[in-house]
């Protein structure tokens, strides 16, 4: 699948997934979905908020990235993903949050400003 370069999104897989995300410096929201799940397609949108939304935050941009889970196994399994939407928060390679499910823009911008 081609990335939109218009796109503020990372596209994840297991073969970037530690460069992109583990060894970023600052924050990194990682959304694990799939396009079978439909609350996956109703987070997509809030996705590209976020990282456009986040930008400038005084915490540091954060960057936002989908992972795919079916074809990206390993890092889904690392990751030990139990239900999907699943959005993780790194920070300097650490998960600091986790939420399990769909949520609204309002809710996403709550858990984000809870943690960054």
């Amino acid at each position: 699948m081609a990335t939109d370069v218009d796109s503020p999104v990372l596209e994840l897989t297991d073969a970037n997934f530690e460069a992109s995300v583990l060894e970023a410096p600052g924050a990194v929201l990682v959304d694990v979905w799939a396009s079978w799940c439909g609350p996956c397609r109703l987070m997509a949108p809030l996705m590209t908020w976020a990282a456009t939304d986040y930008a400038g935050t005084a915490a540091g941009p954060l960057r936002v990235g989908k992972l795919e889970a079916d074809p990206n196994p390993l890092t889904r399994d690392r990751l030990k993903v139990q239900g999907l939407p699943t959005l993780i928060l790194f920070r300097a390679g650490q998960e600091v949050a986790r939420h399990e499910g769909a949520m609204a823009q309002s809710q996403l911008k709550a858990f984000l400003d809870a943690h960054l």
